[in-house]
């Protein structure tokens, strides 16, 4: 019942959250809140666009409960993660199933860049975090594999640290000239 409001979220925060970031730093003509929507939007692309590259080599399957969003019961089968369902060659899946979850690779891209441009703000850390998990479990008990939520946590945090990190010293650039 939770994961399917995560799946929305997932699919609608990386592109209505930072436009909803910039729109406030321009109107409050406020430059941290304007970097931090391009850091995030950044983040969000970058995730979303090596996903796709992954994805449309790989070609996994979707897991066997996949589509049963309102009624997931977890069986075996479930918690079962099969590693040999890829489907290996250019676009032989697609780029909408395989390793690893967009969902999860944007979401904790976006979460780590907000935490390297606020590293002692703890409430957006706790937040950040809270939504990058939720995210990434939601779908790994609906559309994916619990590898794929593993894979882009991981692939997602890297992104994240990176781009969050090379925009913290931009600003700082900027502010001391």
């Amino acid at each position: 019942m939770l994961a399917l409001p995560a799946l929305r979220l997932g699919m609608f925060m990386p592109i209505l959250g930072p436009l909803v970031i910039l729109l406030a730093g321009e109107a409050a003509k406020n430059r941290r809140l304007i970097m931090t929507a391009w850091a995030l939007g950044q983040a969000a692309l970058l995730a979303y666009l090596i996903t796709s590259c992954y994805k449309a080599v790989t070609g996994r399957r979707p897991p066997p409960f996949h589509g049963h969003v309102g009624s997931l019961a977890l069986s075996d089968t479930a918690l079962t993660d099969s590693s040999h369902g890829f489907q290996f060659g250019f676009l032989r899946g697609g780029i909408f199933w395989g390793w690893p979850s967009g969902h999860t690779t944007v979401a904790f891209s976006m979460a780590f860049c907000l935490i390297m441009l606020c590293p002692r703000n703890k409430i957006i850390l706790f937040c950040a975090l809270l939504y990058a998990f939720y995210i990434g479990l939601a779908v790994s008990v609906t559309i994916h594999w619990v590898s794929e939520f593993a894979a882009g946590a991981i692939i997602g945090s890297v992104i994240g640290m990176r781009v969050g990190k090379s925009f913290r010293t931009e600003s700082r650039i900027i502010t001391a000239s």
